[in-house]
């Protein structure tokens, strides 16, 4: 039996480069999930989404954030922690979708409770391939505080 998801799905990208939030909005518009993408361009703006404070009082709980972890101003890193240290926003899958395949970036992210740390690929039929991915675990096979 195939799970039917009647919603928009809210992701959160927190991401500063024009161009790969292109990709990922293209990515997952090629899904088969409705999904609504929030963009934030820096970690501050991140975390007022997600604390629905200033510009974002009535921003959704997303159900997913996508994390890169090279920001400018607040780093990739300390929107993690903050996210992870917060009563009321640590249940909410954190993905670490960066460009960096540094041992030290993965172990540190995993380290602070990232659910999932991915390389972000160069080919856009790969995108693609991890947003379907992604779309199926988090919002067809778990379940979350928010599903």
């Amino acid at each position: 039996m195939v799970e039917v998801i009647d919603r928009d799905m809210d992701i959160l990208l927190i991401e500063d480069n024009e161009g790969d939030v292109l990709l990922t909005k293209t990515a997952f518009a090629a899904g088969e999930i409705p999904s609504t993408i929030h963009v934030c361009k820096t970690g501050e703006q991140g975390m007022d989404f997600l604390r629905r404070k200033g510009a974002f009082f009535d921003a959704p709980r997303p159900h997913l954030v996508l994390l890169d972890l090279n920001l400018p101003g607040m780093s990739g890193k300390d929107v993690l922690h903050e996210i992870k240290e917060s009563a009321d926003l640590r249940t909410t899958p954190v993905i670490v979708m960066t460009s960096s395949r540094a041992e030290s970036d993965i172990r540190q992210s995993y380290q602070m409770h990232a659910n999932s740390y991915v390389v972000k690929p160069v080919r856009m039929n790969e995108l693609i391939d991890i947003a379907n991915a992604i779309e199926t675990f988090w919002f067809k096979t778990a379940k979350t505080p928010i599903s």
